[in-house]
Protein backbone atom coordinates (compact mmCIF):
# COMPACT_ATOMS: atom_id res chain seq x y z
CA UNK A 1 0.00 0.00 0.00
CA UNK A 2 1.38 3.41 -0.98
CA UNK A 3 1.62 6.31 1.42
CA UNK A 4 -1.20 8.10 -0.46
CA UNK A 5 -3.64 5.16 -0.52
CA UNK A 6 -6.97 5.65 1.23
CA UNK A 7 -6.89 3.98 4.65
CA UNK A 8 -9.11 0.94 5.03
CA UNK A 9 -11.74 1.05 7.76
CA UNK A 10 -10.94 -1.70 10.24
CA UNK A 11 -14.52 -2.99 10.16
CA UNK A 12 -14.20 -3.60 6.42
CA UNK A 13 -11.16 -5.88 6.72
CA UNK A 14 -11.38 -9.65 6.38
CA UNK A 15 -9.54 -10.67 9.54
CA UNK A 16 -8.93 -13.95 11.35
CA UNK A 17 -10.93 -14.43 14.54
CA UNK A 18 -8.97 -14.95 17.75
CA UNK A 19 -10.44 -16.15 21.05
CA UNK A 20 -8.08 -17.52 23.71
CA UNK A 21 -10.59 -17.53 26.58
CA UNK A 22 -10.70 -20.97 28.17
CA UNK A 23 -7.62 -22.21 26.31
CA UNK A 24 -4.65 -23.55 28.25
CA UNK A 25 -1.42 -21.69 27.70
CA UNK A 26 0.03 -23.83 24.90
CA UNK A 27 -3.27 -23.84 23.02
CA UNK A 28 -3.55 -20.06 23.40
CA UNK A 29 -0.08 -19.53 21.95
CA UNK A 30 -0.88 -21.78 19.01
CA UNK A 31 -4.10 -19.85 18.34
CA UNK A 32 -2.11 -16.60 18.39
CA UNK A 33 0.47 -18.02 15.95
CA UNK A 34 -2.27 -19.20 13.61
CA UNK A 35 -3.99 -15.81 13.54
CA UNK A 36 -0.67 -13.98 13.13
CA UNK A 37 0.21 -16.07 10.08
CA UNK A 38 -2.88 -14.72 8.32
CA UNK A 39 -2.77 -11.02 9.23
CA UNK A 40 -1.05 -8.61 11.64
CA UNK A 41 -4.49 -7.84 13.09
CA UNK A 42 -7.20 -10.21 14.38
CA UNK A 43 -10.83 -9.77 15.34
CA UNK A 44 -12.16 -10.54 18.84
CA UNK A 45 -15.60 -10.47 20.47
CA UNK A 46 -14.98 -6.96 21.81
CA UNK A 47 -12.73 -5.40 19.18
CA UNK A 48 -9.35 -6.25 17.71
CA UNK A 49 -5.99 -7.62 18.83
CA UNK A 50 -2.35 -7.21 17.77
CA UNK A 51 0.19 -9.94 18.51
CA UNK A 52 3.40 -8.97 16.64
CA UNK A 53 6.04 -7.34 18.83
CA UNK A 54 6.56 -4.48 16.36
CA UNK A 55 2.85 -3.59 16.43
CA UNK A 56 2.48 -4.16 20.17
CA UNK A 57 5.33 -1.73 20.84
CA UNK A 58 4.01 0.85 18.38
CA UNK A 59 0.46 0.78 19.79
CA UNK A 60 1.66 1.07 23.39
CA UNK A 61 3.88 4.04 22.46
CA UNK A 62 1.18 5.79 20.43
CA UNK A 63 -0.40 8.29 22.83
CA UNK A 64 -3.53 8.50 20.71
CA UNK A 65 -4.39 5.07 22.11
CA UNK A 66 -5.44 5.48 25.76
CA UNK A 67 -5.46 2.97 28.59
CA UNK A 68 -8.65 0.93 28.55
CA UNK A 69 -8.81 1.01 32.37
CA UNK A 70 -10.95 4.13 32.01
CA UNK A 71 -13.40 2.07 29.93
CA UNK A 72 -13.67 -0.49 32.73
CA UNK A 73 -14.35 2.13 35.43
CA UNK A 74 -16.97 3.76 33.16
CA UNK A 75 -18.72 0.47 32.38
CA UNK A 76 -22.42 0.08 33.28
CA UNK A 77 -21.49 -2.27 36.13
CA UNK A 78 -19.43 0.49 37.75
CA UNK A 79 -21.85 3.37 37.24
CA UNK A 80 -22.92 5.06 40.48
CA UNK A 81 -20.00 3.29 42.13
CA UNK A 82 -18.02 5.00 44.84
CA UNK A 83 -14.85 3.37 43.48
CA UNK A 84 -12.83 6.06 41.77
CA UNK A 85 -15.50 8.75 42.07
CA UNK A 86 -14.46 9.81 45.56
CA UNK A 87 -10.69 9.32 45.22
CA UNK A 88 -9.81 10.82 41.86
CA UNK A 89 -8.46 9.20 38.73
CA UNK A 90 -5.72 6.61 39.03
CA UNK A 91 -2.32 7.18 37.45
CA UNK A 92 -2.92 3.81 35.77
CA UNK A 93 -5.70 5.37 33.64
CA UNK A 94 -4.56 9.00 33.38
CA UNK A 95 -3.47 10.39 30.04
CA UNK A 96 -1.82 13.52 28.68
CA UNK A 97 -0.43 16.34 30.79
CA UNK A 98 -1.86 15.18 34.17
CA UNK A 99 -0.29 11.75 33.71
CA UNK A 100 3.04 13.20 32.56
CA UNK A 101 3.12 15.54 35.57
CA UNK A 102 2.65 12.73 38.10
CA UNK A 103 5.14 10.43 36.39
CA UNK A 104 7.71 13.23 36.38
CA UNK A 105 7.16 14.06 40.05
CA UNK A 106 7.33 10.51 41.37
CA UNK A 107 10.05 9.13 39.07
CA UNK A 108 12.84 9.65 41.67
CA UNK A 109 10.97 7.41 44.11
CA UNK A 110 10.85 4.47 41.67
CA UNK A 111 14.43 4.22 40.42
CA UNK A 112 16.52 1.03 40.51
CA UNK A 113 18.56 2.63 43.30
CA UNK A 114 15.39 3.03 45.38
CA UNK A 115 14.47 -0.61 44.79
CA UNK A 116 18.00 -1.76 45.62
CA UNK A 117 17.68 -0.37 49.15
CA UNK A 118 15.11 -3.09 49.80
CA UNK A 119 17.17 -6.03 48.52
CA UNK A 120 18.41 -7.10 52.00
CA UNK A 121 14.82 -7.09 53.21
CA UNK A 122 13.76 -9.13 50.17
CA UNK A 123 16.32 -11.83 50.93
CA UNK A 124 15.34 -11.90 54.58
CA UNK A 125 11.63 -12.23 53.78
CA UNK A 126 12.14 -15.09 51.30
CA UNK A 127 14.38 -16.97 53.75
CA UNK A 128 11.83 -16.53 56.53
CA UNK A 129 9.07 -17.86 54.27
CA UNK A 130 10.95 -20.96 53.09
CA UNK A 131 12.53 -21.85 56.46
CA UNK A 132 9.42 -23.77 57.66
CA UNK A 133 9.22 -25.96 54.53
CA UNK A 134 12.81 -26.71 53.48
CA UNK A 135 13.15 -29.58 55.93
CA UNK A 136 9.93 -31.26 54.75
CA UNK A 137 10.82 -31.53 51.07
CA UNK A 138 7.44 -30.25 49.93
CA UNK A 139 5.36 -27.08 49.86
CA UNK A 140 2.52 -25.33 48.13
CA UNK A 141 4.50 -22.39 46.82
CA UNK A 142 1.64 -19.96 46.16
CA UNK A 143 0.34 -19.96 49.74
CA UNK A 144 3.70 -20.54 51.44
CA UNK A 145 5.84 -18.02 49.54
CA UNK A 146 4.33 -16.19 46.58
CA UNK A 147 1.25 -14.69 48.23
CA UNK A 148 2.95 -13.13 51.27
CA UNK A 149 6.33 -12.23 49.76
CA UNK A 150 5.61 -8.98 47.83
CA UNK A 151 3.12 -7.79 50.44
CA UNK A 152 5.84 -7.78 53.09
CA UNK A 153 8.01 -5.68 50.76
CA UNK A 154 5.17 -3.25 50.00
CA UNK A 155 4.60 -2.83 53.74
CA UNK A 156 8.26 -1.92 54.17
CA UNK A 157 8.14 0.35 51.12
CA UNK A 158 5.16 2.29 52.47
CA UNK A 159 6.36 2.19 56.06
CA UNK A 160 3.38 0.15 57.26
CA UNK A 161 3.73 -2.21 60.25
CA UNK A 162 4.82 -5.66 58.99
CA UNK A 163 2.01 -7.37 60.89
CA UNK A 164 -0.51 -5.60 58.62
CA UNK A 165 0.57 -7.56 55.55
CA UNK A 166 -2.60 -9.66 55.57
CA UNK A 167 -4.71 -6.50 55.35
CA UNK A 168 -2.73 -5.35 52.31
CA UNK A 169 -2.93 -8.79 50.72
CA UNK A 170 -6.71 -8.83 51.01
CA UNK A 171 -7.06 -5.31 49.65
CA UNK A 172 -4.81 -6.08 46.69
CA UNK A 173 -6.75 -9.24 45.84
CA UNK A 174 -10.12 -7.49 45.98
CA UNK A 175 -9.09 -4.32 44.14
CA UNK A 176 -7.61 -6.41 41.32
CA UNK A 177 -10.98 -8.04 40.79
CA UNK A 178 -11.69 -5.07 38.53
CA UNK A 179 -9.69 -6.91 35.83
CA UNK A 180 -11.43 -10.29 36.22
CA UNK A 181 -14.41 -9.67 33.92
CA UNK A 182 -16.97 -10.18 36.69
CA UNK A 183 -17.76 -6.60 37.78
CA UNK A 184 -21.43 -7.23 38.47
CA UNK A 185 -20.56 -9.57 41.35
CA UNK A 186 -17.18 -8.14 42.38
CA UNK A 187 -18.14 -4.46 42.64
CA UNK A 188 -18.98 -4.49 46.40
CA UNK A 189 -15.64 -6.13 47.25
CA UNK A 190 -13.74 -3.67 45.03
CA UNK A 191 -15.47 -0.68 46.61
CA UNK A 192 -14.94 -1.85 50.17
CA UNK A 193 -11.25 -2.64 49.63
CA UNK A 194 -10.68 0.74 47.99
CA UNK A 195 -12.36 2.62 50.82
CA UNK A 196 -10.49 0.74 53.55
CA UNK A 197 -7.12 1.18 51.82
CA UNK A 198 -7.76 4.90 51.31
CA UNK A 199 -8.52 5.43 55.00
CA UNK A 200 -5.44 3.42 56.04
CA UNK A 201 -3.06 5.29 53.74
CA UNK A 202 -4.49 8.69 54.73
CA UNK A 203 -3.66 7.87 58.35
CA UNK A 204 -0.11 6.86 57.36
CA UNK A 205 0.38 10.09 55.41
CA UNK A 206 -0.80 12.17 58.37
CA UNK A 207 1.71 10.38 60.62
CA UNK A 208 4.58 10.85 58.14
CA UNK A 209 3.91 14.57 57.84
CA UNK A 210 4.64 14.79 61.56
CA UNK A 211 7.46 12.23 61.68
CA UNK A 212 9.14 11.47 58.33
CA UNK A 213 10.92 8.13 57.90
CA UNK A 214 12.92 6.36 55.21
CA UNK A 215 9.90 5.12 53.28
CA UNK A 216 7.98 5.87 50.09
CA UNK A 217 5.30 8.04 51.68
CA UNK A 218 7.92 10.24 53.32
CA UNK A 219 9.68 10.52 49.95
CA UNK A 220 6.41 11.51 48.25
CA UNK A 221 5.67 14.13 50.91
CA UNK A 222 9.13 15.65 50.37
CA UNK A 223 8.84 15.79 46.57
CA UNK A 224 8.72 19.28 45.15
CA UNK A 225 9.66 20.54 41.69
CA UNK A 226 9.46 24.26 41.02
CA UNK A 227 6.77 24.65 43.66
CA UNK A 228 4.71 21.71 42.40
CA UNK A 229 3.83 19.24 45.15
CA UNK A 230 1.67 16.15 45.48
CA UNK A 231 -1.65 16.50 47.27
CA UNK A 232 -2.77 14.04 49.94
CA UNK A 233 -5.28 12.62 47.45
CA UNK A 234 -2.55 12.11 44.86
CA UNK A 235 -0.26 10.40 47.37
CA UNK A 236 -3.10 8.12 48.45
CA UNK A 237 -3.83 7.25 44.83
CA UNK A 238 -0.14 6.55 44.17
CA UNK A 239 0.08 4.29 47.22
CA UNK A 240 -2.91 2.35 45.87
CA UNK A 241 -1.25 2.13 42.45
CA UNK A 242 1.93 0.80 44.08
CA UNK A 243 -0.08 -1.83 45.94
CA UNK A 244 -1.89 -2.86 42.75
CA UNK A 245 1.14 -2.78 40.47
CA UNK A 246 3.56 -4.23 43.00
CA UNK A 247 1.60 -7.03 44.59
CA UNK A 248 -0.57 -9.18 42.36
CA UNK A 249 1.85 -8.90 39.48
CA UNK A 250 4.92 -9.97 41.46
CA UNK A 251 3.32 -12.85 43.33
CA UNK A 252 1.79 -14.25 40.14
CA UNK A 253 5.01 -13.78 38.18
CA UNK A 254 7.06 -15.52 40.85
CA UNK A 255 4.67 -18.48 40.76
CA UNK A 256 4.74 -18.53 36.94
CA UNK A 257 8.54 -18.43 36.92
CA UNK A 258 8.98 -21.26 39.46
CA UNK A 259 6.38 -23.40 37.67
CA UNK A 260 8.32 -22.84 34.46
CA UNK A 261 11.64 -23.75 36.09
CA UNK A 262 10.05 -26.92 37.49
CA UNK A 263 9.41 -27.91 33.87
CA UNK A 264 13.10 -27.19 33.09
CA UNK A 265 15.08 -28.72 35.99
CA UNK A 266 18.40 -28.24 34.21
CA UNK A 267 17.83 -24.48 34.18
CA UNK A 268 16.86 -24.53 37.88
CA UNK A 269 20.05 -26.38 38.81
CA UNK A 270 22.07 -23.95 36.69
CA UNK A 271 20.57 -20.96 38.50
CA UNK A 272 21.36 -22.53 41.89
CA UNK A 273 25.03 -22.82 40.94
CA UNK A 274 25.22 -19.50 39.09
CA UNK A 275 23.13 -16.85 40.91
CA UNK A 276 24.76 -14.23 38.70
CA UNK A 277 22.29 -15.42 36.04
CA UNK A 278 19.41 -14.02 38.10
CA UNK A 279 18.90 -11.01 35.82
CA UNK A 280 18.61 -13.12 32.68
CA UNK A 281 16.49 -15.69 34.52
CA UNK A 282 13.95 -13.02 35.39
CA UNK A 283 13.78 -11.55 31.89
CA UNK A 284 13.63 -14.95 30.18
CA UNK A 285 10.95 -16.36 32.49
CA UNK A 286 8.85 -13.20 32.07
CA UNK A 287 9.20 -13.49 28.31
CA UNK A 288 8.40 -17.19 28.18
CA UNK A 289 5.57 -17.20 30.75
CA UNK A 290 4.47 -13.74 31.81
CA UNK A 291 1.83 -13.14 34.46
CA UNK A 292 0.57 -10.12 32.50
CA UNK A 293 -0.31 -11.64 29.16
CA UNK A 294 -2.02 -8.63 27.66
CA UNK A 295 -3.41 -5.18 28.10
CA UNK A 296 -5.90 -3.05 26.20
CA UNK A 297 -6.07 0.34 24.58
CA UNK A 298 -8.95 2.42 23.24
CA UNK A 299 -8.68 4.82 20.32
CA UNK A 300 -9.14 8.32 21.76
CA UNK A 301 -9.70 9.70 18.24
CA UNK A 302 -9.83 8.40 14.70
CA UNK A 303 -6.41 6.82 14.17
CA UNK A 304 -4.70 5.57 11.03
CA UNK A 305 -2.06 2.92 11.69
CA UNK A 306 -0.47 0.75 9.00
CA UNK A 307 -3.02 1.94 6.47
CA UNK A 308 -5.97 0.94 8.67
CA UNK A 309 -8.39 3.47 10.18
CA UNK A 310 -9.52 2.78 13.75
CA UNK A 311 -12.55 4.94 14.63
CA UNK A 312 -12.57 6.69 18.00
CA UNK A 313 -13.72 4.28 20.68
CA UNK A 314 -12.27 1.18 19.00
CA UNK A 315 -10.99 -1.29 21.61
CA UNK A 316 -7.64 -2.80 20.75
CA UNK A 317 -6.20 -5.68 22.78
CA UNK A 318 -2.42 -5.85 22.94
CA UNK A 319 -1.08 -9.39 23.33
CA UNK A 320 2.09 -9.20 25.39
CA UNK A 321 2.29 -13.01 25.43
CA UNK A 322 2.10 -13.05 21.64
CA UNK A 323 4.76 -10.36 21.33
CA UNK A 324 7.06 -12.29 23.69
CA UNK A 325 6.90 -15.34 21.40
CA UNK A 326 7.11 -13.49 18.10
CA UNK A 327 9.51 -15.42 15.86
CA UNK A 328 10.25 -12.25 13.87
CA UNK A 329 11.60 -10.60 17.01
CA UNK A 330 13.20 -13.48 18.96
CA UNK A 331 15.52 -16.27 17.88
CA UNK A 332 14.12 -19.62 19.03
CA UNK A 333 11.17 -17.96 20.84
CA UNK A 334 9.87 -21.29 22.17
CA UNK A 335 13.18 -22.23 23.81
CA UNK A 336 13.58 -21.34 27.50
CA UNK A 337 17.25 -20.63 28.14
CA UNK A 338 18.52 -18.36 30.94
CA UNK A 339 22.04 -18.36 29.46
CA UNK A 340 20.87 -16.84 26.18
CA UNK A 341 21.50 -13.11 25.83
CA UNK A 342 18.54 -11.86 23.85
CA UNK A 343 18.88 -8.62 21.94
CA UNK A 344 15.14 -7.88 22.16
CA UNK A 345 13.58 -6.92 25.49
CA UNK A 346 10.62 -8.87 26.84
CA UNK A 347 7.33 -6.97 26.83
CA UNK A 348 5.61 -8.08 30.05
CA UNK A 349 6.22 -4.68 31.69
CA UNK A 350 4.62 -2.95 28.70
CA UNK A 351 5.97 0.10 26.89
CA UNK A 352 5.27 3.76 26.34
CA UNK A 353 3.88 6.23 28.86
CA UNK A 354 2.16 3.44 30.82
CA UNK A 355 5.26 1.26 31.12
CA UNK A 356 5.10 -0.37 34.55
CA UNK A 357 6.09 2.25 37.12
CA UNK A 358 7.21 -0.42 39.57
CA UNK A 359 9.34 -2.41 37.08
CA UNK A 360 12.57 -1.80 39.01
CA UNK A 361 10.99 -3.02 42.25
CA UNK A 362 9.48 -6.12 40.60
CA UNK A 363 12.79 -6.98 38.91
CA UNK A 364 14.64 -6.66 42.21
CA UNK A 365 12.10 -8.85 44.03
CA UNK A 366 12.32 -11.58 41.40
CA UNK A 367 16.11 -11.33 41.07
CA UNK A 368 16.46 -11.89 44.81
CA UNK A 369 13.82 -14.61 45.16
CA UNK A 370 14.60 -16.92 42.24
CA UNK A 371 18.30 -17.75 42.90
CA UNK A 372 17.64 -18.03 46.64
CA UNK A 373 14.80 -20.49 46.02
CA UNK A 374 16.95 -22.38 43.52
CA UNK A 375 19.66 -22.87 46.17
CA UNK A 376 17.25 -23.95 48.89
CA UNK A 377 14.73 -25.98 46.87
CA UNK A 378 17.08 -28.26 44.93
CA UNK A 379 15.79 -31.10 42.80
CA UNK A 380 12.54 -29.19 42.21
CA UNK A 381 9.57 -30.96 40.63
CA UNK A 382 5.80 -30.58 40.40
CA UNK A 383 4.01 -32.67 43.03
CA UNK A 384 0.49 -33.09 41.71
CA UNK A 385 -1.71 -30.90 39.54
CA UNK A 386 -0.99 -27.21 39.13
CA UNK A 387 -4.22 -25.22 39.41
CA UNK A 388 -4.07 -22.23 37.06
CA UNK A 389 -6.26 -19.18 37.48
CA UNK A 390 -9.00 -18.65 34.87
CA UNK A 391 -7.78 -17.31 31.55
CA UNK A 392 -10.10 -14.31 31.97
CA UNK A 393 -7.99 -12.99 34.86
CA UNK A 394 -6.02 -9.87 33.93
CA UNK A 395 -3.14 -10.87 36.22
CA UNK A 396 -2.69 -14.60 35.81
CA UNK A 397 -0.69 -17.46 37.25
CA UNK A 398 -0.96 -20.60 39.36
CA UNK A 399 -3.63 -20.55 42.05
CA UNK A 400 -1.95 -23.61 43.53
CA UNK A 401 1.59 -24.88 42.87
CA UNK A 402 2.48 -28.08 44.80
CA UNK A 403 6.20 -28.83 44.74
CA UNK A 404 8.66 -31.48 45.88
CA UNK A 405 12.38 -30.95 46.41
CA UNK A 406 15.35 -32.32 48.32
CA UNK A 407 14.94 -31.67 52.07
CA UNK A 408 17.62 -29.55 53.67
CA UNK A 409 19.75 -31.55 56.08
CA UNK A 410 20.31 -28.53 58.29
CA UNK A 411 18.21 -25.36 58.52
CA UNK A 412 19.11 -22.28 56.62
CA UNK A 413 22.04 -23.10 54.27
CA UNK A 414 20.59 -20.52 51.89
CA UNK A 415 21.41 -17.76 54.38
CA UNK A 416 24.89 -17.10 53.11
Amino acid sequence: MSATATPQLVTDLELPYLDTVGLERFEALEAIRSARSLHWLARTDTGYVVTRLEDVTAILRDQRFHSALSVITQSPEMQDSSYGNDRGQSILSMEGAPHARLRRLVAPAFTPASANRLRPAMRAVVNDLVDPVTGTGECELVADVCEPYPIHIICQLLGAPPEDWRLFSGWATDIFRIFNNNLAEDRPLIERAGAELTAYVNDLIAARRIEPRHDLLSDLIAIEQEGDRLSTEEMTMLAQAVLMAGTDTTRNQLACSVALFAEHPDQWALLAEHPELAGRAVEESMRYLGAVRGTARVAAEDIVYRGVRFPAGTLLAVSLAGANRDAEAFDDPDVFDITKERSTAQMTFGAGVHHCMGAALARAELQEALPLLARRLRGLSIDGEVAWKPSTFGIWGPARLPLRFEPERAPGPGRT
